[in-house]
């Protein structure tokens, strides 16, 4: 017997007697091939990429306080918003004629895990004027997609085009570089993403989400506590764990530094929950 035949011998007996081993096959799911395009046309951006953490202790008690109780994503969403508006620069994208345009608002790219006919499937959903809306608003938008799909464009396009549309060879690849340097596109679907992974884990954590079209991309990792010494005592806070990507095309690390400072202060201040006008200053 070769060496060859006595190992693949060996190999066979490590096997547990009576296990099925097969295999199934199944088509590629069409709303998959939209994920695939995306991050195609991600490759455009340079990420600069930012791991830090926000002391958002003050914040999740307000949260948890409401009635309803508010997300952190939402919170997330509402400073990301504020931060960005103060620093235009970090979301701005090139359009068709290589000029830097820049948006005077924030729209805010979510993505929303529903079940669809293929499985659950991450839906985007745009928050519109995100820089301007509460916590609360926020908040109650995001569950009013979560319970119902169908109730958005993005929705519905998701059940009734996307199986049909997936089977065309190519199309999705041509649609989202055409999307990429659109200003009417950018004006519709955002320039700035934020997605929520430390919802699916316990303690704290950090994720890098692939480029996307979003200039600005923040994912929301774990919340681990910490134990800090405040005026001779030990106090556990907790930590939010936040990944920052930016377009190295289109800005430099100085800006994208203050603008991560800016988001640290104003989640770590809980200011979102001070009158809209109040957290302006």
């Amino acid at each position: 017997m070769t060496n060859r035949q006595g190992s693949a011998a060996a190999g066979a007996h490590n096997i547990a007697p009576g296990r099925n081993r097969g295999t199934t096959s199944r088509p590629f799911p069409p709303s998959r091939r939209l994920v695939t395009a995306a991050v195609r046309a991600g490759r455009r951006i340079v990420p600069m990429i930012g791991l830090f953490q926000v002391d958002i202790t003050p914040a999740r008690r307000l949260l948890a306080d409401a009635d309803p109780p508010l997300s952190v994503t939402a919170y997330v969403v509402a400073g990301v918003g504020r931060a960005a508006a103060k620093h235009p620069e970090v979301h701005a994208y090139r359009d068709w004629r290589g000029r830097l345009v820049e948006h005077q608002h924030v729209d805010i790219q979510v993505l929303i895990e529903v079940a669809t006919s293929q499985g659950p499937f991450g839906l985007v959903h745009v928050i519109h004027d995100a820089d301007i809306r509460s916590v609360a608003e926020i908040s109650a938008e995001i569950r009013a997609v979560k319970a119902d799909p169908a109730s958005t464009s993005n929705g519905r396009l998701l059940d009734m085009l996307a199986p049909t549309l997936g089977r065309v060879p190519g199309l999705y690849r041509a649609m989202y570089a055409v999307m990429s340097r659109s200003r009417r596109v950018h004006e519709a679907i955002g320039t700035v993403q934020v997605t929520a992974l430390g919802m699916f884990a316990n303690g704290g954590g950090f994720a890098i989400a692939p480029p996307s079209l979003a200039s600005l991309s923040v994912v929301v990792g774990g919340i681990s506590p910490s134990l800090v010494n405040v005026d001779g005592r030990t106090e556990t806070i907790e930590l939010l764990d936040l990944t920052v990507s930016i377009d190295h095309n289109v800005v430099d690390g100085a800006p994208a530094t203050r603008f991560a400072a800016e988001l640290r202060q104003i989640l770590h201040r809980a200011a979102l929950f001070a009158p809209i006008d109040d957290t302006h200053e």
